[in-house]
């Protein structure tokens, strides 16, 4: 694949965020992007929810809010993309500007509010697309509108509506722009909201007769250490859960950074949240003893960042800021010295990785 991102990549960032956002997606959608045809090095393939993911690098939601996309992405080299978040009823999110650049850090800070066309939009636009024969898995990631009075409902129609077209699909308890979503991340709540979701998902399984999709939940990295034991402890409890990404953006501000917008309200994503991610995934990993699949999201722009999420318990990882700053030809460049590096220490595959370097 011809790297054009050098040329076109200043280009875009003269754009506002948004704009320069919406024209990567209508590049996709409208074929301008060159697809990834080499196959992918066989030592990077990943067993997990019954099916053989080619690789285990993966577009984080966030990217492609309305599924607009994701069979362009996957053809792009990703072993997986995540669609969403998707509310039940469309909703504007929160007043622009909302999405900043940090270059200096290689970093974006965005306050969101899950802008959303709404399921009845992301539902025509999966349908459209063959489960089978897929390239890589397609998610779905969930999460509910800013006036609903209760969550438990919201992430259950996103299930209902989704659960279709989907490989796994996650409810998001982690966005900070939404007032109170974080709460459900708190025992009690994460239990019920599980409890409901589970049931919706059987549900629909049962009805449509299909094959169950995985079922995740995506919190944050912020969690303190008390949290995370409080989730290993719902993690064992509940036996529907498939998987965990950690994490999403954060609230935190690294003193050390040098962009000028640093001190806008939102969340933090890019390279200074790699250190930060990775500790509470390597946490989760220790306290779950690496029973249930992590997905390791945040600060990956590297083949050396993806090969330190796996040692640390990781199973497969996501990015999505990296691309901002370094284009499509990243992913190949990650695959392939992430192989370089599963070989140079003697690992016959990513399996064989997970949690290496987490023994402490």
């Amino acid at each position: 694949m011809i790297d054009l991102y050098p040329l076109l990549g200043p280009v875009l960032r003269a754009l506002p965020p948004e704009a320069a956002h919406r024209v990567s997606i209508r590049a996709l959608a409208s074929g301008l992007v060159p697809r990834d045809r080499n196959a992918d090095d066989p030592i990077l393939a990943v067993d997990l929810w019954g099916r053989r993911l080619p690789n285990p690098v993966g577009v984080a939601a966030g990217f492609d809010k309305g599924a607009e996309v994701p069979e362009a992405l996957l053809d792009l080299g990703f072993g997986l993309v995540e669609a969403g978040t998707v509310t039940p009823r469309p909703q504007p999110g929160n007043p622009r500007p909302r999405l900043f650049r940090l270059p200096e850090d290689k970093a974006v800070i965005n306050r969101f509010g899950f802008n959303s066309e709404g399921l009845a939009v992301a539902e025509a636009r999966m349908a459209r697309m063959p489960r089978e024969g897929r390239r890589g898995l397609i998610g779905a990631n969930v999460g509910k509108n800013k006036d609903s009075a209760a969550a438990g409902p919201d992430y259950a129609a996103g299930v209902r509506a989704l659960a279709r077209y989907s490989d796994y699909l996650v409810a998001n308890v982690s966005s900070p722009n939404t007032p109170g979503l974080r709460e459900l991340q708190r025992r009690e709540a994460l239990l019920a909201l599980l409890a409901e979701v589970e049931n919706a998902l059987a549900e629909t399984v049962r009805a449509a007769g299909i094959a169950r999709p995985a079922l995740l939940i995506k919190v944050a990295p912020d969690l303190s250490p008390a949290e995370r034991e409080d989730l290993a402890a719902v993690l064992r409890e509940v036996s529907g859960v498939d998987g965990v990404i950690i994490g999403n953006t954060t609230v935190s501000r690294p003193p050390d950074l040098r962009g000028r917008h640093r001190a806008e309200a939102g969340g933090l994503s890019g390279r200074p949240l790699m250190a930060l991610s990775t500790e509470v995934l390597a946490d989760l990993y220790r306290l779950t003893g690496g029973r249930i699949p992590l997905i390791g999201c945040g600060g990956v722009s590297s083949g050396e960042d993806a090969y330190a999420k796996i040692r640390a318990g990781a199973t497969l990882v996501q990015l999505y800021t990296a691309l901002v700053y370094e284009g499509p030809a990243l992913v190949g460049r990650i695959k392939r010295d992430l192989a370089a590096l599963l070989r140079r220490d003697g690992f016959a595959s990513v399996a064989a990785a997970v949690g290496s370097g987490n023994k402490g």
